[in-house]
């Protein structure tokens, strides 16, 4: 019973710094003169990435055996995945859900409902979906060079870790430089500073301390979350390698996805999905280039599936992105990817 008490205190904890989170990175972004869709994709995802990074360069770096490093590349593969489907398919039920509530309030207050079906209004102009698509489209190739490492073996293999570096630092000066893409509207405007919350315009070390804060809890509430997982795993009778493929990536990307429910919540969609964007390059990168330098780096069936059932994720994206027909409902399509993910493990771990 502990272990259930604990997650559910863990995921209210994640949830509320989260909301402190990314209240103090809109800030952090407006000091630091940065885009909107930078701190989407720059700020908040590195700031929310930042600890799964970590915990895959210990696991890397002080695994005893090859085993226990793998355990980094099983990391590598899973916040991806789980990104990819679960997280951009939650965003997607959240827009729905809030449509929904839109609409039943224009109903009540006028009689009459909103011109627009709920489920067919696409997910901003030509020129978002254009926004959106170019992510995925760096993610992709870089995703498939990824897969594919891990299926040959070669002397040299590990100094093309370095490439996903340099590949994460191109696409990092590409967004700090890219400004909001001609893009003024995004919302309401920046709210108070929870640490300031009657100063207009708050200090620099109010908003850096409140940033650095929620961020040391979102880590130590998301590394406890996972360690209930795991116990709570065979109390419900999964195996560890179960918990390890289907659970722990989900717990792992809680930080984004409740950043994405709560700019979703406050009608800021874009920065919502620029989170998802910019934590997915820097999962596809930065864990990648550490499992590549330290690991074997070598694929089982159940890896090479979760890498598959990614790009077949991104490739729906992309299409719908690229005929501009992207919506909430759609949207929300992408987390069957992951039920289709967990059906075809039965097999491959039975």
């Amino acid at each position: 019973m502990i272990h259930f008490v604990l997650l559910i205190v863990c995921a209210v904890a994640i949830y509320l710094s989260c909301e402190w989170f990314v209240n103090a990175v809109e800030w952090l972004g407006e000091r630091l003169n940065v885009g909107k869709m930078a701190v989407g994709t720059i700020l908040a995802a590195f700031g929310t990435a930042l600890p799964e990074s970590v915990v895959t360069l210990v696991a890397v770096t002080t695994g005893a055996t090859d085993e226990a490093k793998d355990i980094g590349v099983g990391a590598a593969m899973g916040g991806p995945l789980a990104l990819a489907t679960v997280a951009y398919g939650v965003t997607g039920a959240m827009l729905l859900l809030k449509r929904r509530k839109e609409r039943i309030a224009v109903l009540a207050e006028t009689g009459m409902a909103p011109t627009y079906p709920e489920a067919e209004d696409a997910l901003g102009s030509a020129a978002d979906m254009k926004r959106l698509a170019k992510d995925q489209k760096w993610f992709l190739p870089i995703f498939i060079v990824k897969v594919a490492l891990g299926l040959v073996a070669f002397t040299f293999k590990p100094v093309l870790g370095l490439l996903f570096f340099a590949a994460y630092a191109v696409y990092f000066w590409r967004e700090i430089r890219g400004g909001d893409d001609g893009d003024d509207e995004e919302g309401p405007e920046l709210e108070p500073l929870k640490f300031q919350p009657k100063a207009a315009s708050p200090a620099t070390w109010a908003v850096v301390a409140q940033t650095l804060v929620t961020l040391v809890v979102i880590f130590f509430a998301s590394q406890l979350f996972v360690k209930q997982l795991d116990a709570i795993g065979p109390m419900l009778g999964l195996s560890a390698a179960v918990t390890a493929l289907l659970l722990s990536p989900i717990a792992t990307e809680l930080p984004e996805i409740m950043n994405a429910v709560i700019w979703v919540r406050q009608g800021k969609t874009k920065l919502a999905l620029a989170n998802i964007s910019g934590a997915m390059m820097i999962q596809a990168t930065v864990p990648s280039g550490l499992g590549l330098l330290f690991t074997r780096w070598h694929f089982d069936a159940a890896l090479l599936w979760s890498g598959l059932i990614t790009m077949a994720a991104i490739v729906y994206l992309l299409l719908t992105m690229r005929a501009r027909k992207l919506t909430p409902a759609r949207l929300a399509v992408a987390a069957g990817f992951y039920v289709v993910f967990a059906l075809g493990l039965i097999p491959i771990l039975s």
